[in-house]
C-alpha cells in the first residue's frame, strides 16, 4: 500500500477504464493488445459509427469488413480472428450478453474466457476486472518490469505468481486493483521506460530499492 500511496500521490486518479458499457470496454481490452488506447478508440469509433457494437452485428460482418474497421488498433488481421473467436463463444454459451459472463464465479468466468482462442491472462482479466467489476489484479509488463526493477522479483516468475503477490497482500478490492494497475501502467509510461528509465525523478525511486521484497 506504500508503494500504491506513492503514486496515487504522483499521478493522482486514472479513470481507468474509458468505455459506455460492459461489451465496449471487453472489446477495447481485446483490441489495445500491441497498440496505444488512442488507437483503440478509432476502432471503436468505427464500430460505434456504423451502429455494430454488438456482439450479434459483429459476428456478422464478413471477416474483411470487420478488419477494415479495426484497423486504427494495428493487427487487424489478427485481432479480427481473436474478436470473431470471442464473439461466437459469446453468442452460442450466452446469446451475445457480456453481463451473463460476469453473474458466474470469478474463476469461472475466466476459465472460459480463458478457453477463447487468443485471450490469455492479461485480457481476460482486464475484461473481468474492468467490464465486470470483478475483482481480480491485472498483470502486464510494466508491471514484470517494475517489480524486478525494484527487486520485489527475480524476473522469472509467471503471470500467476505476479498476480498472487497482489492478491495475497491488498484487500479484496475492485477500485484499488483498478486504480494500482492503471497507475502502474502511468509509472511504466513516464518513468519506468524499457531502454531509457527515469530513475532519479520515478515516484518510487527509494533510498533502498529492496525494502518492498
Amino acid at each position: 500500500m506504500e508503494i500504491f500511496k506513492r503514486l496515487f500521490d504522483r499521478f493522482g486518479p486514472q479513470g481507468w477504464w474509458p468505455g459506455e458499457t460492459a461489451f465496449e470496454v471487453s472489446i477495447g481490452a481485446i483490441l489495445t493488445q500491441n497498440t496505444s488506447w488512442t488507437n483503440v478508440e478509432k476502432a471503436i469509433n468505427n464500430l460505434k459509427e456504423r451502429g455494430l457494437l454488438s456482439a450479434h452485428k459483429m459476428l456478422k460482418l464478413p471477416d474483411a469488413e470487420l478488419a477494415g474497421l479495426i484497423r486504427p488498433a494495428g493487427y487487424f488481421n489478427i485481432k479480427t480472428r481473436r474478436l470473431k473467436n470471442f464473439l461466437s463463444a459469446l453468442c452460442m454459451d450466452f446469446d451475445g450478453d457480456i453481463k451473463a459472463v460476469f453473474n458466474r464465479p470469478l474463476y469461472e468466468a475466466r476459465e472460459w474466457l480463458l478457453s477463447i482462442s487468443g485471450i490469455g491472462p492479461e485480457t481476460a482479466d482486464s475484461i473481468l476486472l474492468y467490464a465486470g467489476e470483478m475483482p481480480i489484479f491485472v498483470v502486464d509488463a510494466y508491471t514484470f518490469r517494475i517489480l524486478a526493477r525494484h527487486r520485489v522479483i527475480a524476473g522469472d516468475e509467471t503471470y500467476d505468481d505476479v498476480q498472487q503477490i497482489f492478491m495475497g497482500s491488498l484487500k479484496e478490492d475492485v477500485k484499488l486493483f483498478n486504480e494500482y494497475h492503471a497507475l502502474i501502467v502511468a509509472t511504466g509510461k513516464n518513468f519506468c521506460k524499457k531502454k531509457r528509465p527515469l530513475c532519479q525523478s520515478c515516484p518510487l525511486s527509494f533510498d533502498a530499492p529492496n525494502d518492498y521484497s
